[in-house]
């Protein structure tokens, strides 16, 4: 009930829901501009590889009952925001906008530190080498392009994709571009 509760919710808003799931099995649209969990859909109760998994590409709004106890848990998973399952529909909508726009939703006590760990997911498993690739990959370069600028060769930047890859769980270029923006290193 909650489920369709919230998709009409925000569709009358004028969000578009790309998928409603009621299990994890089927991979994450690329299409969303942010991804709803529910902390009581996960499994088993308590994993948060779940929500650090997906995002890495995908902001995270997590919904919860127990705000209060859980919320830094979940941020410091890599969720840019937590939200109860009892607030109004306009602060849901509300909260999924700013989550969809780069902000962060904290439920009211939430220590800032996990707000501060969100920003910098990204940029604290790359080299600075590999940030200096993903950020010539989010602006549309080709390898031979990108090895030109740097002056390496089209092999290591190859090889350093792959690694980028590795390290963001990032299967194309439009992956790991999105990456590259969610975690600011684009500019």
């Amino acid at each position: 009930m909650f489920l369709v509760g919230l998709v009409h919710t925000l569709t009358r808003a004028g969000v578009k829901v790309v998928a409603a799931r009621t299990t994890f099995v089927e991979e994450t649209s690329w299409l969303a501009d942010a991804v709803l969990i529910d902390a009581d859909a996960l499994s088993p109760v308590g994993d948060h590889a779940y929500i650090t998994a997906v995002a890495r590409c995908t902001p995270v709004l997590v919904l919860d009952n127990d705000t209060d106890t859980n919320a830094g848990a979940y941020l410091r998973a890599g969720a840019s925001g937590v939200i109860s399952k009892r607030e109004s529909g306009e602060r849901m909508v509300e909260a999924v906008r700013t989550v969809a726009s780069g902000g962060c939703v904290r439920p009211e006590g939430c220590d800032g530190q996990a707000h501060v760990a969100r920003a910098e997911t990204v940029a604290c498993h790359l080299s600075e080498r590999e940030e200096q690739v993903l950020r010539q990959i989010s602006r549309g370069l080709t390898h031979s392009q990108i090895a030109t600028r740097l002056g390496i060769s089209p092999h290591t930047v190859d090889t350093y994709v792959k690694r980028i890859r590795a390290k963001l769980g990032a299967g194309n270029k439009a992956e790991l571009t999105r990456a590259a923006l969610l975690g600011r290193l684009a500019g």
